[in-house]
């Protein structure tokens, strides 16, 4: 484990080091969480789930915007959306150990 320097004068953490060690920690696990949501949006979630989701977060369409694109109903949307974010949740919390030995294999 690195080590963070302290000033002693005053007794701080030097926090530019601290947030650079800290990035670096971080660095792996975001990959991974990065590489885990791509393999559950490919292959955990329905075709209409991953279409919504992608104008919802990707093209920061509104949920109004897609209803009226799609011709359905707002709370269609909405449902939607909520179903797929349960969905990842779900396979990115008891899941990912999986999908992260798929995508390596």
């Amino acid at each position: 484990m690195r080590t963070v320097s302290y000033d002693n004068t005053f007794g701080m953490v030097d926090l530019a080091v601290y947030t650079r060690l800290m990035a670096d920690d971080n660095k792996d696990s975001i990959n991974r969480l990065k590489r885990n949501l791509t393999n559950a949006l490919k292959h955990d979630v329905t075709a209409k789930q991953r279409e919504y989701m992608t104008l919802y977060y990707g093209k920061q369409m509104t949920m109004e915007a897609i209803a009226n694109q799609k011709g359905v109903n707002k709370s269609t949307v909405s449902r939607t959306l909520k179903r797929g974010r349960k969905r990842l949740y779900r396979c990115l919390r008891y899941g990912a150990a999986n999908l992260l030995e798929q995508a390596e294999s």
